[in-house]
């Protein structure tokens, strides 16, 4: 299984790269993990968009999901089109949201959609397991596996048992690392890099690769403070990096 890092910028696009989209492949089938704000160019770099077997959408904020919008001109008018319907597995909504920031309401030529629920079930060759965590909105890891490896990717959340639980044994734990340690920050909102690092502690995760960090974060202070804390392998997201796993 090889995971892309498309974007990973926290909450608004940054000077380096777009915000959330993570594309996983395995066995000639591609799974895009969001498809955040300014993500759909950069996805150009590793595949035809239009060669995107299905996408998984997390949650539905903007930073996770809004190039879905540029995403219906790629498939609907792009060399390739027209294309049958792409799955889109995302939370109740979904259709709604994305058709409310585009300006035709009907876009079911382009996304077929179901609802994402905290389960299990298989997308092509990968097995996926989704567990709710603690955002403001209906938000789900979700975990991956595929040829016997696995991968856990947080989503945006605070302090989760369900994120422990879900990632125990992981290969690499993809998880956000959006406040500085120590700061008056609100709860079930987003972690801090040691939260992230407690978590991938507790869960006795193989890799910790903290993503979500927004550009006004210090990076390395964040990937510090992970590394004082997890005893495991740890690094920063960074667009274009992959990991076969």
């Amino acid at each position: 299984m090889k995971l892309t890092i498309v974007g990973c910028s926290g909450s608004v696009p940054g000077p380096d790269g777009p915000a959330s989209a993570y594309l996983l492949e395995h066995d000639g089938t591609r799974l895009l993990l969001d498809l955040g704000s300014g993500a759909l160019g950069p996805l150009h770099r590793y595949l035809d968009p239009a060669d995107v077997d299905a996408v998984l959408l997390s949650h539905l904020h903007a930073d996770h999901c809004l190039d879905m919008c540029a995403y219906v001109v790629a498939r609907r008018y792009g060399p390739a089109a027209p294309l049958p319907p792409v799955p889109v597995v995302a939370p109740a909504g979904a259709a709604a949201r994305i058709a409310a920031a585009y300006p035709e309401p009907d876009l079911s030529d382009v996304f077929a959609y179901t609802d994402l629920v905290a389960g299990q079930w298989d997308i092509g060759p990968f097995e996926i397991r989704t567990a709710r965590v603690n955002h403001p909105i209906e938000t789900y890891a979700i975990r991956v596996q595929a040829g016997g490896r696995s991968l856990t990717y947080s989503a945006d959340t605070g302090v989760s048992k369900a994120l422990v639980s879900l990632a125990t044994g992981t290969d690499l734990l993809l998880c956000e690392a959006t406040f500085p340690s120590g700061a008056d920050t609100p709860p079930d909102l987003h972690l801090s890099g040691r939260e992230a690092a407690e978590h991938a502690e507790r869960a006795g995760v193989d890799r910790l690769v903290l993503t979500h960090i927004p550009p006004w974060g210090d990076r390395i202070a964040t990937l510090g403070d992970a590394c004082s804390v997890f005893r495991g392998r740890t690094e920063l997201a960074a667009p274009g990096a992959t990991y076969e796993l």
